[in-house]
């Protein structure tokens, strides 16, 4: 599975997958919602199916001595890892957000969403569905990624402008808290996040193998 990976990282991604990396950068932005980054990260691996595709990469990968499904879970791996690298980014801007910058004015300020761990734990949540909706539904075809992109596009919208309305709700006030403050919960979402991203990425993944040993190439 090593050889597959390096194989998408250097043959079949896009270079903007790479680069698109550093929208995690945006939870730094005041006044902006921040879980959007994830978002355009999840364009930027859009690009390097799109890329492959029209390259036949599918077609090639199928021809290599692998066997279908480790050109599924290949793919899946580089998704991961970019998203992992935008996530490490998005974790380092938290890091500062609750430290260095927690009394900062300008975050104090701003009506939206706080970069907190319940942020982190919502943005895990996103490249999950992303996984699930978007890379789950163009193993289904092996060609198809525009209906799934748009289903993924509406579904993280949605999400995001639910995860931007819940501390507005009274008694969920401390979802947006500042810091370590109330750490006990933050750490809560966050695990909560990382255990939706792992379950949706798994069986995502575990139903495209299924999914695209049926189809003929």
């Amino acid at each position: 599975m090593r050889n597959v990976l390096l194989k998408e990282m250097k043959l079949s991604a896009s270079v903007l997958s790479y680069l698109f990396i550093a929208f995690g950068a945006m939870f730094l932005l005041p006044g902006y919602p921040v879980l959007c980054g994830a978002i355009f990260s999840s364009l930027g691996i859009f690009q390097t199916f799109q890329t492959a595709r029209e390259a036949n990469d599918t077609v090639f990968s199928v021809l290599l001595p692998i066997a279908k499904r480790d050109v599924v879970k290949g793919r899946y791996m580089f998704t991961c890892f970019i998203e992992a690298c935008t996530l490490a980014l998005m974790a380092v801007c938290t890091g500062l957000r609750m430290t260095l910058l927690a009394g900062s004015a300008v975050y104090r300020s701003n009506p939206l969403m706080n970069a907190n761990l319940f942020a982190l734990g919502a943005a895990f949540f996103l490249f999950g569905l992303f996984n699930w909706i978007f890379v789950g539904g163009f193993f289904r075809t092996g060609y198809q990624f525009g209906k799934p992109f748009v289903g993924f596009l509406i579904a993280g919208f949605l999400s995001i402008g639910a995860f931007e309305a819940l501390h507005h709700i009274p008694g969920l006030e401390k979802l947006n808290a500042f810091g370590t403050d109330c750490i006990g919960l933050q750490l809560g979402c966050l695990a909560a996040g990382v255990i939706a991203f792992l379950l949706m990425t798994l069986l995502s993944c575990r139903d495209a193998c299924r999914h695209f040993e049926t189809i003929d190439l």
